[in-house]
């Protein structure tokens, strides 16, 4: 069955250009691309709104959220990876590579706790075709707890596993480096008492010691046996990323520092920021600013880490921002760039004979709103 959607009066964003004109799809794939008006009877009129590509996401933790509203709370699983699901695509966000944390510095936190659940609901739901966007598994790997390498080996064969990053949050090691601004953050965020951080941050480094050499070794080889692309973590020096290329890592989350950042651009290295960062105008952690980095060509990929909808609204800030970065090259950094970064070919742009994961979205007192989303040629939202 030849199914075909006109979608016309767009003003359409590609990898390079934005122009006003025409997208056709049939049977999911994007068809044609002109830049002229439809006056095909049934084109559907976009009213001059901006016809972007499915947004792809790499590390997004928010699911968390949706299986614990609060503390302790365990929310029916199928609710909660549809909530999650439907976020996800009202966001714009066509592909999702759902981060897994594997293991917490803070010991059996909710996260961990409910990291089966996730894990069965995602393959559940995909399995029976509920979701609006396509679902991907993120393994976070946390190379200091204790069964790490097991919950690698009990998962990392699961058909939906796309990327696999090396995670290491002891105290002083990546994220903070200023033991400040890391005893602040854990007493705020947590409600450590000082005692408590004291002797969390102990207890934690014993572990790195006794765990995270070894454990790097033996799930670096296990990915790299399987093909799988390998992300870094919070790097935040020029060694860090160093042992990063030497592990075969191919994409640098969150690097903290600048430094960090212009090694791994200087090693081949994908730079992956954060959203939230650049819509908040710095780093909640007090690291160096998305901005920055993106100003000075040392990051590629935008990712909206903790909030869905921070990754559209960077995209459009981001070229308004007046720093020399185009809207194609805004679009690009949450679209083309991380599908290509994770191996996936067919999408993350408006051209021939990719999917037709389409957004469309309207710019109101500077801020986009999606108005409507195609999978594969679907509308989903």
């Amino acid at each position: 069955m030849n199914v075909e959607v006109i979608l016309t009066n767009a003003r359409i964003v590609t990898a390079d250009s934005e122009f006003d004109g025409t997208v056709v799809v049939r049977d999911g794939l994007i068809a044609e691309v002109a830049d002229c008006r439809s006056h095909v009877a049934d084109a559907l009129d976009l009213e001059g709104d901006y016809l972007v590509p499915g947004l792809v996401e790499l590390h997004t933790d928010n699911m968390e959220k949706h299986f614990a509203p609060r503390p302790g709370v365990r929310w029916p699983s199928l609710s909660a990876v549809m909530a999650h699901d439907t976020q996800i695509a009202a966001a714009g966000i066509t592909t999702v590579f759902d981060s897994l944390a594997l293991g917490d510095v803070r010991g059996d936190t909710d996260r961990v706790l409910n990291r089966e659940r996730m894990i069965d609901a995602v393959l559940a739901a995909s399995e029976r075709r509920l979701f609006r966007a396509d679902h991907r598994l993120h393994l976070r790997c946390e190379i200091v707890a204790d069964d790490a390498v097991d919950a690698v080996d009990r998962w990392i064969d699961l058909s939906l596993v796309g990327l696999l990053s090396i995670n290491d949050h002891t105290p002083g090691q990546r994220q903070f480096l200023d033991p400040e601004k890391l005893r602040l953050y854990h007493t705020k965020k947590y409600g450590m008492t000082n005692e408590e951080f004291a002797l969390f941050s102990a207890r934690t480094t014993e572990l790195h010691h006794k765990n995270a050499a070894r454990h790097r070794r033996e799930i670096v080889a296990r990915a790299q046996a399987r093909a799988l692309p390998i992300a870094s973590h919070d790097d935040a020096t020029r060694e860090h990323v160093q042992e990063a290329v030497e592990n075969g890592m191919t994409i640098a989350e969150f690097p903290t520092t600048r430094e960090a950042a212009e090694a791994s651009r200087e090693a081949g290295l994908a730079v992956l920021v954060g959203a939230p960062n650049l819509v908040m105008g710095g780093s909640h952690s007090g690291n160096i600013a998305a901005i920055d980095l993106l100003r000075d060509g040392h990051a590629d990929i935008l990712s909206s880490d903790y909030v869905p909808a921070s990754l559209m609204e960077s995209v459009f800030k981001l070229s308004a921002a007046e720093v020399g970065i185009s809207l194609p090259e805004a679009v690009r950094a949450a679209s083309l760039t991380p599908a290509r970064a994770v191996g996936l070919g067919d999408r993350g742009e408006i051209a021939p004979q990719r999917r037709a994961d389409l957004v469309r979205v309207r710019e109101s007192e500077g801020a986009p709103v999606v108005r409507a989303v195609w999978r594969v040629g679907e509308r989903v939202v």
